[in-house]
């Protein structure tokens, strides 16, 4: 096993104090990220433009997916109509989320849902599988992904002010990475993610980056 030098408790909590500096100065970048993305503009949406389907089969308009919330954020599971394929990113990160953390979110007059291309219907067979909460639409037949320039997976932030809805942030990629309680505690460990993109001592475990997920039920 390569690892780390082994040093006394003393040496250790010096190293340790000297990266809580840096930490620390991380933590302030983000702050400031933040202060700035609060001030981003935003674009109007027509609200009168999309019929969404719910997660009990009922029509939804966009201010429906608010659910008398005035923040929204959309994950953009990859789920095409008729596809036998299943995105591992998106079904590990939608694990990631805590249907009891929707409580938290609407103090703040937010709500999280899903949202996907497929029709309810095949949402459904993923949502028995692995039991998720989390309130899952579809945009089937409208063109509301391609409005929103999705060619992936992403996130949305909304904001409804009234019966105006504003399209406020969008990230993919890496951006996306910050919901993911699984990843960010793997970053707080020795070993990482293990995989080879990361900057990590020789010899360490290293695998293709996202080769290594797994449905839950596939481990």
């Amino acid at each position: 096993m390569n690892r780390p030098q082994v040093v006394s408790a003393q040496e250790w909590q010096a190293a340790r104090d000297a990266l809580l500096v840096k930490e620390k100065e991380y933590t302030h970048a983000l702050d400031a990220l933040a202060a700035e993305r609060r001030r981003l503009p935003m674009v109007q949406l027509d609200t009168q433009k999309y019929e969404f389907t719910a997660p009990d089969g009922q029509p939804a308009s966009l201010t429906d997916l608010f659910a008398g919330q005035q923040q929204l954020v959309i994950y953009h599971f990859m789920l095409e109509p008729g596809e036998d394929w299943i995105c591992g990113g998106c079904l590990t990160l939608t694990d990631n989320f805590d249907n009891q953390a929707q409580a938290h979110l609407n103090a703040r007059n937010t709500r999280l849902i899903l949202m996907a291309r497929a029709p309810q219907a095949e949402i459904e067979v993923l949502r028995r599988r692995f039991g998720w909460k989390v309130p899952w639409y579809s945009s089937h037949r409208t063109t509301f992904n391609d409005d929103m320039g999705l060619s992936s997976f992403g996130l949305s932030v909304l904001l409804r002010d009234g019966n105006e809805v504003f399209r406020t942030y969008f990230t993919t990629g890496r951006g996306v990475d910050r919901l993911r309680l699984d990843f960010n505690l793997l970053d707080l460990t020795p070993y990482g993610r293990q995989e080879e993109w990361e900057d990590s001592p020789e010899g360490w475990p290293q695998d293709p980056t996202m080769t290594w997920l797994r449905l839950r039920d596939e481990y």
